[in-house]
């Protein structure tokens, strides 16, 4: 199944059209979008997504789409998770999964503007990001996937300068600030890709491409991440993992290069879509 925010409206994406879940259910099935990421509601969404008729719905357009899963509890973050973002940075490949934490309030929709105001080293990050499903700690690695209800894009939009200021490194701040983390367009369910462990990603900006790998290059699986984080700590239905960032990010070209006012950033992922996320600079 493929899952939409359209104004506001959870929706089932059918056939390019936007099927209104509450509306298409006589309201057995709530309008709000989180909705979708609780697999306890999937049943009865497959369910009405066999019985309803995409042609008695309207066409999707990309401008009303909004974040799939708006207000998640948490976001988890993984640091160097791809070996040749860790290389770039000159850093030793990772023998445990490096965490940070991106604010909820971070979170905006595909097609949203991301203000900077007068930062000069905003970066972008292509990232997976997994949404978790049902309530779970100590999930076993070997099947991580009964607890993940879907899949979207995401952009891990970062202030290096105040991520790396001394004399503390600031990763989480640098990354939560207003609509610095941009996902959809859609999310989907795992099942609606081949393997949901090897996708590729891409970051182009102004149609120029940055970044470009396959989840399969992860050091640390997605299953493998579902175990590490649930050890100690529950994770919550509407959790949201952002999964980690290739190599040929902005802070580590040569010399640095920094997103400007006017810039587009281009992410895609193979079998969820595309995100188009302008920079603006300046107050507000």
């Amino acid at each position: 199944m493929r899952f939409a925010n359209v104004s506001g409206r959870a929706g089932l994406v059918l056939d390019g059209r936007m099927v209104d879940i509450a509306e298409a259910s006589d309201g057995a099935l709530s309008s709000d979008p989180m909705m979708a990421a609780d697999l306890a509601n999937h049943p009865r969404l497959q369910a009405l997504a066999a019985a309803v008729d995409p042609a008695d719905w309207p066409e999707l357009r990309p401008a009303d789409l909004g974040p799939p899963v708006p207000r998640p509890g948490k976001i988890i973050a993984m640091a160097l998770n791809y070996r040749s973002h860790a290389e770039e940075a000159g850093k030793a490949i990772p023998t445990e999964p490096h965490v940070m934490a991106k604010f909820p309030t971070c979170i905006c929709g595909p097609s949203d503007d991301v203000p900077i105001g007068d930062l000069a080293m905003v970066d972008y990050e292509v990232e997976l990001v997994v949404a978790v499903g049902r309530r779970c700690k100590g999930v076993a690695a070997a099947n991580p996937w009964q607890h993940i209800s879907g899949l979207t894009c995401g952009n891990d939009v970062s202030d290096r300068n105040e991520q790396f200021r001394p004399p503390v490194k600031q990763f989480s701040l640098a990354k939560s600030y207003d609509a610095f983390g941009p996902i959809g367009p859609t999310m989907i369910t795992p099942d609606e890709v081949a393997n949901p462990d090897d996708l590729a990603v891409s970051c182009r900006v102004d149609g120029e491409l940055r970044q470009q790998a396959r989840t399969s290059d992860f050091i640390f699986d997605v299953g493998y991440l579902m175990a590490w984080l649930s050890r100690y700590g529950t994770l919550e239905v509407g959790d949201l993992s952002f999964t980690g960032t290739p190599g040929g990010v902005g802070d580590s070209m040569d010399p640095p290069t920094y997103l400007r006012h006017g810039q587009v950033m281009e992410i895609q992922i193979e079998g969820i879509g595309t995100m188009r996320n302008r920079i603006v600079a300046g107050e507000g």
